[in-house]
């Protein structure tokens, strides 16, 4: 079984902020299972760190104000490219992220704030048929 797993939840340091997210649940979890890690910044050759964004009316954004919505897209067709021929049973994403949120991402005025809705990777494996979880809900 073939499992599609954020990269940052794996230890990797392709976080904005040059760090990770590592998941004790998640590793447990994914015991026995095959991993495609994928980092749609890192993919879309983002240096890290980087400035951190947050969708803006629906535009990717960075804390300065730049657009940098194309650039995050092009990073989530490529992750969407890399695992079109694989038989991936379900994915596994970081919560809050602009790109890998699952159920809640930031409301776009860089106070905290969460709204309900997904980031635009976690978007585009829905929209393609892919199961997706929250890393979060792991760890119930």
């Amino acid at each position: 079984m073939k499992v599609l797993v954020s990269a940052c939840l794996m230890g990797r340091n392709c976080k904005y902020n040059g760090g990770n997210n590592y998941s004790d649940e998640l590793q447990e979890f994914l015991k026995g299972k095959e991993v495609i890690e994928v980092c749609p910044e890192v993919a879309a050759g983002m240096p890290v760190p980087r400035p951190s964004v947050e969708i803006v009316e629906g535009v990717v954004t960075d804390i300065h104000g730049k657009n940098v919505d194309a650039l995050y897209r092009q990073g989530v067709a490529r992750v969407m490219e890399q695992i079109q021929n694989e038989d991936i049973e379900y994915a596994v994403l970081q919560s809050r992220s602009p790109t890998c949120g699952v159920k809640q991402i930031y409301d776009g005025t860089f106070s905290k704030k969460l709204i309900e809705g997904r980031g635009i990777l976690a978007e585009a494996l829905v929209q393609a048929g892919y199961r997706v979880i929250d890393v979060e809900d792991l760890k119930k």
